[in-house]
C-alpha cells in the first residue's frame, strides 16, 4: 500500500532469497540471495542465506535481482511538455519548446520532479542526473524546490545545474530572457554545490557544473564553469555532438567539431561526461577514451528526435564509461529508464547486428556504467558487498515472461518486466508496484498541475 514521507521507508536487515541474481560485476546466481544490513549488501552468494536468521525473508523465488537503475541524463521539468513539436528536429523543438520553458518556476518544478521521479522509481530507478539549465529571473528557488522534491519520493539526486548564457541576440537558440549572464550563471551555481551537494558516501543530492551545450553557451563560461567545477571538487556534463546540426555549426563558428571545440576547453577528462554523443568519428571516440570521458546514451529521444544512432559498440569497445539515459520526457515520452535497456539493444543491433549489443551489455549500461558515468561506481551500481544497497527486484513469472529461460533476456528483449520491489539504501521506495514514500496519485497530480500552470501562463 502506499504512504507518505520524506525518505524511503526504513527497514533492518534483510534477504532476498530464492531470486536470479545479477551482480553485474562478474558473478551470477540462478537460485541465489543478496542480504542487507545498515543499508548497505552484506552478502551475495547461491542459496538460502547464511546466517541471516535475524533478517526479513523476501521471497525472491520467480523474480530477477539487479542493482537500481542509474539515470546519467534526464530533464524533469520538461514532465510537462509531454507530447508537443511531435515531428521537429532538435532545433525545431528547442525553439518552440523555449517560449514556453521561459515561464518555468519553482512551484512548476517541484510538481514536475515529483512526477518524473516517481515515474523513474516505479521502472526501477535508484539514482537520476537531472540536467536543469532553465532559470528565469524572479521565480523562486528552483534548485531547492526540486532536491526537496527528490527528497520526498526518495531516489538519488544528481542535480546537473546547467546554464545559458547565449541567447539569439548572440547567435545562441534560447530566447534572451531565458538566458543568465556568465557571472549569473556561474554564481547561481556555485550557490547550489555550496548549499545542496553533498560528497559523503551514501548521499542522496548531489550537484555537478553543467552549461547546456556549445550553442547556448558561450566560449567563456564552458571555460569558467570547468575551472568552477574543479575548483569544488564536482563533475562536468553538458550535452554534446548530438546533432548533425550542431558539428556543422561547430565547424562553421569554431573551425572543429564538438569533441575538439571540448578538449580545447578543456573539457575532457575523468571527471566529465557527455549527454548523447552521437556524431562521434573514430578520432573522437578515441580521444574520449583516453580521457576516460563518460557518455549517458538516450537512444529512445535520439530516435524520437531524428538525430541518429549513438555508436554505442564502437565505445564499448574502446572502454568508454557509457550509461543510460531517458533524456527530457518532453523528448522521450513516458519511457521508463528500463525502457532504455531494451531501445540501445535494438539500436545497436540495427546498426551492427545481432553481436551488437548483448543484454547484459545494456543492464550493465544501466547500472554499474551509470553508476561510472556519475563517479559513484565504488558505491553504487553493482550488488557486491559493502556498496549501498540501491536493489531492484523484478516479477519475471508472469504471463509471457515465464516462457523465456532467461530472465535477463526477458527483461531487456521484452517490455519492462513488474517490480516487485524497489530499495534505496536499504529502505523502501516501491512495494510490489507502489510507490511507498510519495504515493502515485500524488506525484501525478502535481505532475498535471504543473503542466496546467506552464500552459495556462504561454496562453495568457
Amino acid at each position: 500500500m502506499s504512504g507518505t514521507g520524506t525518505t524511503p521507508v526504513a527497514g533492518g536487515a534483510f534477504a532476498v532469497e530464492g531470486a536470479h541474481v545479477v551482480t553485474v560485476d562478474g558473478a551470477e546466481y540462478a537460485d541465489g540471495h543478496v542480504v542487507v544490513r545498515g543499508g548497505r549488501i552484506a552478502a551475495v552468494g547461491a542459496g538460502p542465506a547464511p546466517g541471516a536468521d535475524d533478517a526479513e525473508r523476501v521471497d525472491g523465488r520467480g523474480c530477477l535481482v539487479t542493482p537500481g537503475l542509474v539515470n546519467t541524463h534526464h530533464h524533469l521539468y520538461q514532465w510537462a511538455t509531454q507530447g508537443l513539436f511531435a515531428d521537429g528536429t532538435l532545433f525545431e523543438w528547442l525553439v518552440g519548446s523555449y517560449e514556453i520553458w521561459g515561464r518555468l518556476n519553482a512551484e512548476v518544478v517541484s510538481g514536475t520532479t515529483s512526477a518524473g521521479l516517481a515515474h523513474l522509481a516505479l521502472s526501477g530507478c535508484t539514482t537520476a542526473s537531472d540536467h536543469h539549465y532553465v532559470y528565469p529571473s524572479g521565480r523562486g528557488d528552483i534548485v531547492a524546490a526540486e532536491v526537496e522534491a527528490a527528497r520526498e519520493v526518495g531516489v538519488r539526486l544528481d542535480l546537473a545545474r546547467g546554464s545559458m548564457d547565449r541567447g539569439r541576440s548572440q547567435g545562441g537558440l534560447p530566447p534572451d530572457a531565458v538566458v543568465e549572464t556568465l557571472e549569473q550563471a556561474l554564481a547561481g551555481t556555485a550557490s547550489a554545490i555550496e548549499a545542496h551537494h553533498d560528497p559523503s558516501p551514501g548521499s542522496m543530492t548531489r550537484v555537478a557544473v553543467a552549461p547546456c551545450s556549445p550553442f547556448s553557451v558561450s566560449r567563456g563560461l564552458m571555460v569558467e564553469a570547468a575551472a568552477l567545477a574543479r575548483d569544488k571538487g564536482v563533475r562536468l556534463h553538458t550535452h554534446l555532438a548530438e546533432t548533425l546540426d550542431e558539428e556543422e555549426q561547430c565547424l562553421a563558428e569554431f573551425g572543429c567539431t564538438p569533441v575538439e571545440y571540448a578538449e580545447k576547453l578543456g573539457w575532457l577528462g575523468r571527471d566529465v561526461w557527455f549527454a548523447h554523443a552521437v556524431h562521434l568519428s573514430d578520432a573522437a571516440i578515441g580521444r574520449i577514451a583516453a580521457t576516460g570521458t563518460g557518455v549517458a546514451h538516450c537512444p529512445t529521444s535520439n530516435a524520437r528526435l531524428g538525430a541518429g544512432i549513438c555508436r554505442v559498440t564502437e565505445l564499448l569497445d574502446a572502454g568508454v564509461s557509457v550509461g543510460l539515459g531517458v533524456d527530457g520526457p518532453a523528448s522521450s515520452e513516458l519511457t521508463p529508464l528500463a525502457g532504455e535497456m531494451h531501445q540501445a539493444l535494438l539500436m545497436a543491433r540495427a546498426r551492427k547486428g545481432p553481436q551488437g549489443l548483448t543484454a547484459r551489455q545494456a543492464l550493465e549500461m544501466a547500472t554499474l556504467g551509470g553508476a561510472r558515468v556519475l563517479g559513484r561506481d565504488a558505491e553504487l551500481g553493482s550488488l557486491t558487498v559493502g556498496k549501498l544497497a540501491d536493489i531492484a527486484l523484478w516479477r519475471m513469472d508472469g504471463f509471457g515472461y515465464d516462457v523465456i529461460e532467461d530472465p535477463v533476456v526477458a527483461a531487456v528483449f521484452g517490455p519492462t518486466p513488474p517490480l516487485e520491489r524497489l530499495w534505496v539504501g536499504g529502505g523502501t521506495v516501491v512495494d510490489r508496484g507502489e510507490l511507498r514514500t510519495l504515493p502515485a496519485e500524488t506525484a501525478a497530480a502535481r505532475g498535471r498541475a504543473a503542466h496546467r500552470t506552464l500552459t495556462q501562463e504561454v496562453s495568457r
